[in-house]
Formats: structure tokens, sequence, C-alpha cells
């Protein structure tokens, strides 16, 4: 049975979901372990036969604690079977919603030196109702110069499940 690595750097859990929707695409032939980035242990490559990290946008950028796991496990991600996925809200639009085509994803490759083969990019969740003052306010200013929603009492999901399941293929296959 082949051991998969999931990681994620989430803000809201979306990229949660998605990796869980993920470890039940691949069924039974894989055993799955989650860990989230900012929390990580001490972490044993050669125990993993593939490794599938997801990170969430959130203000425009990728949590700090990818870059620094990134800096120092590069050798160990260049040496397995991986993929990187991106989860935003600016991906709910037709021509941000592919690695070729996402400002985020785009701006991931130059910062980073690792350079997964395996890409994707996901739209999230607008969970308005769970957020606090702050942030309810931000994302609202955000979805009202985008042209998204801006009712305070909706929770939107934007994810492509579908988009999701073929990643998942994909992933399995690399």
């Amino acid at each position: 049975m082949e051991k998969v690595l999931l990681l994620h750097s989430s803000s809201d859990g979306q990229t949660v979901k998605i990796l869980q929707y993920i470890e039940k695409q691949l069924g039974d032939s894989c055993q799955c372990e989650l860990f989230d980035l900012n929390q990580l242990p001490e972490l044993d490559f050669s125990r993993y036969q593939r490794v599938l990290i997801g990170a969430s946008i959130r203000y425009g950028h990728l949590n700090k604690k990818l870059y620094e796991f990134i800096a120092v496990n590069q050798k160990a991600l260049e040496q397995h079977k991986v993929g990187f996925f991106c989860v935003n809200l600016t991906a709910r639009k037709e021509g941000k919603n592919t690695p070729e085509t996402s400002v985020y994803m785009k701006t991931f490759l130059k910062k980073s030196p690792w350079q997964p083969k395996l890409q994707a990019v996901f739209a999230g969740a607008l969970r308005y109702p769970r957020y606090g003052w702050f942030d309810r306010i931000m994302i609202q200013f955000i979805m009202r110069i985008t042209g998204g929603e801006t009712d305070t009492s909706k929770e939107v999901e934007y994810t492509d499940w579908q988009k999701v399941e073929e990643f998942a293929v994909r992933f399995s296959q690399c």
C-alpha cells in the first residue's frame, strides 16, 4: 500500500476539505497522513511514496510557513512524486483558475526555489458568518472590487469538485 503525505496551509478549512476529498478519491490503495504546515513535526520523507501540498491565499499571499517548509525540504520534495495546489477566491473566475493564468501561482513559482511539476489552482469558499469582524469587512471589500458576493450572511463554496477529482487522478498517476 502506497503511503501519501498530505500537507496543508489553510486559512479557513477549504484547503483541508479539498485534501480530504482527494484522499477519498485515492481510495483504499493509499494510506494518507494529513499534517498542518503551521504545526509540522519532523518528517521522514522516506516513509512516503507521494506528497501533496495544498495552500490557501489570504489577503493576496501564501503563508510564509510554506516557503520555510520548502527551503528546508526542497531536496526531499524534488526526489518524490509531488503535487501542489493553490486555493483562492479569485479562481472562481474563468481565466484565473489555472496554474498558467493564476497570478498567485505565478507569484509562487517566482518566489519558490521548488518548481512542482504537477500543479493546480482551485477556487475556495467564502464563509462570511464564520469570519471575525475585521476579516469579514476586508473580504467583503475585496469581493466588492472584484465583483463577488458581498452579502455577509452568506456562505458560498466556489470549489469545482470535478476539477479536484481530475487533479486527484493526475496525482495518483504521477
